[in-house]
């Protein structure tokens, strides 16, 4: 499982949204928390009038000052376990990175967005080329206006997307760990889809009768390869499992059930079908970060 977790705060109340995840986790699983910030040396000189450039090592000093009691307070006031916290300049998301690479089990949690206008970490920016650029596990959570920043996170169930793949199934170890250590229910879910052309009167591949037989096995299918899936995690000792058969497109079902289940954790592969990229990034997975709404537990897979 996780050996800690790393915490990229920007000083925004709106990143601080990760923060009830972070306690979660770190309370349940029972490791220490990291928080990190990193002075934007890079923006800052392109900040800042030419004027202030022949002071830019005092800016970056200030800057790193400030970070650093930010995080001081938020360590101090932070009620769970062992706390660290850490200041660097350099590239924000490469930061992220880097200071991750350190333990291939080390989490990643981080609000996809901080300071509003100036898109230091809008998804599309840091938070993007974290999770395009990162080998590991990583917790994104959609930021709000605002957010209690010491509750903890009330979390019910996690939703796992399977497409058939053993790629996708690496996730499912993850999933059964938090759901043992959290207290959670495990809802797999595989979505089918029927191939476009497949039933037009007169043209399809199907008439009518055969098209409900062909959905009919589809389903049928889906549901005894989720059975098995749902088994094996029973037999590792995750009490609640049950699972969805769902027709349509990949992330609009994915995402549907998430807003139909309160309280839930989505995990998921980064991808998963190979040389079809069903789940590559740009495609199911960025889909379901960016519009879901929840929190999206991501497995690299290699």
């Amino acid at each position: 499982m996780y050996t800690r977790i790393l915490a990229p705060l920007d000083g925004s109340k709106t990143a601080e949204n990760v923060l009830p995840f972070v306690r979660s986790f770190a309370r349940n699983l029972q490791i220490p928390v990291e928080f990190f910030a990193v002075v934007d040396v890079v923006n800052m000189a392109r900040d800042v009038y030419a004027a202030e450039r022949l002071f830019l090592d005092s800016l970056v000093e200030d800057e790193a000052r400030r970070l650093g009691e930010y995080l001081n307070d938020v360590a101090k006031n932070f009620p769970v376990g062992t706390v660290h916290w850490r200041v660097q300049p350099g590239s924000p998301a490469e930061a992220i990175i880097d200071a991750a690479l350190a333990e291939k089990d080390a989490l990643i949690a981080m609000a996809t967005h901080g300071r509003s206008g100036l898109n230091r970490w809008l998804l599309g920016s840091v938070a993007e080329k974290v999770l395009r650029g990162a080998s590991n596990p990583l917790l994104l959570v959609r930021a709000t206006e605002s957010a209690p920043q010491w509750s903890m996170a009330a979390l019910k169930s996690v939703i796992v997307p399977l497409d058939g793949s053993e790629t996708a199934e690496r996730v499912l170890p993850s999933a059964g760990a938090l759901a043992k250590s959290l207290d959670l229910e495990v809802v797999l879910l595989r979505v089918y889809g029927i191939p476009y052309g497949a039933y037009s009167p007169g043209e399809g591949l199907y008439d009518a009768m055969q098209m409900e037989k062909f959905a009919a096995s589809l389903r049928d299918e889906g549901s005894a390869y989720l059975e098995e899936k749902a088994k094996a995690l029973r037999g590792r000792g995750v009490k609640k499992v049950s699972t969805i058969v769902k027709e349509g497109l990949d992330a609009d079902e994915i995402i549907s059930l998430a807003r139909q289940t309160p309280d839930n954790l989505i995990a998921m592969c980064t991808h998963g079908r190979s040389g079809v990229k069903r789940w590559a990034l740009g495609s199911v997975t960025e889909t379901v970060v960016r519009h879901s709404g929840d929190p999206v537990l991501i497995v690299r897979t290699a």
